[in-house]
């Protein structure tokens, strides 16, 4: 009886120990997923992203009684672009996202009547190359926060600037080729046992007026707007 006491022990004994190891190796394990990832020099990946970009409006001083009376309603769009990382130190890391957005937006100017003349759809397929400066806190684990920021330039292919003769007054509403933005945002590096999973949300904002306006100078479409710049939100997917 004494030899079973003891075989019994034995064996919760070392199935303990076992369980404790393999607690620890799972630990350690979790620690260790691309544990030499940041200290590459130069990363490469790709984004997957949603948009919802909206205009802000600034009105001309003598055009205070269209004030709030054009209405933007944005709508969803997408956004897929490669990702360059390059590192310049142990917290802190220059990135370059080139990449296709798509958006949309509807804009109604309420102080016109008839939907030919009140109703503009302004869509967008741009060229988005946003050069970003990324700070990260140290590593915790298989989590790392960070915050970036940078400027970005979009062209513009669904724009038609360049003709002349199709404006607003022939139902045409034109937005510039070329726009320049500043982002900011905030995001969460996961490393995964194969890859590096980084969401991340940001705000986009307009430095240039992107208004094309009319040839009439007194356009009820573009006269009473000084200022047309996009204000919006990006939830980005980074994959690295």
């Amino acid at each position: 009886m004494n030899r079973v006491k003891l075989l019994v022990i034995l064996a919760l004994t070392a199935l303990f120990s076992v369980n404790i190891n393999a607690q620890r190796h799972r630990r350690k394990d979790k620690v260790e997923n691309l544990s030499n990832f940041d200290k590459k020099a130069v990363r490469w990946g790709f984004y997957l992203g949603l948009n919802r970009n909206n205009y802000h409006i600034k009105y001309t001083d003598f055009s205070e009684s269209t004030i709030d009376n054009i209405i933007v309603k944005p709508e969803f769009g997408f956004n897929v672009g490669l990702i360059g990382d390059f590192r310049l130190h142990r917290n802190i890391s220059i990135r370059l996202e080139p990449g296709l957005m798509y958006n949309a937006k509807k804009i109604t100017y309420k102080y016109m009547s008839g939907d030919d003349k009140r109703k503009r759809d302004a869509k967008g397929t741009y060229l988005h190359v946003p050069l970003l400066l990324q700070f990260n806190t140290n590593r915790y684990k298989n989590i790392r926060p960070f915050v970036v920021g940078g400027v970005s330039y979009d062209y513009n292919f669904f724009t038609k600037t360049k003709n002349g003769v199709d404006d607003n007054s022939t139902g045409v509403f034109r937005l510039k080729n070329s726009n320049y933005m500043y982002e900011l945002g905030i995001g969460m590096d996961f490393y995964l046992a194969w890859f590096k999973f980084s969401p991340s949300i940001r705000g986009i904002f307009a430095i240039n007026n992107e208004l094309e306006y009319d040839a009439d100078p007194n356009s009820p479409w573009t006269a009473p707007i000084e200022n047309f710049g996009t204000r919006g939100i990006f939830l980005q997917f980074n994959f690295q």
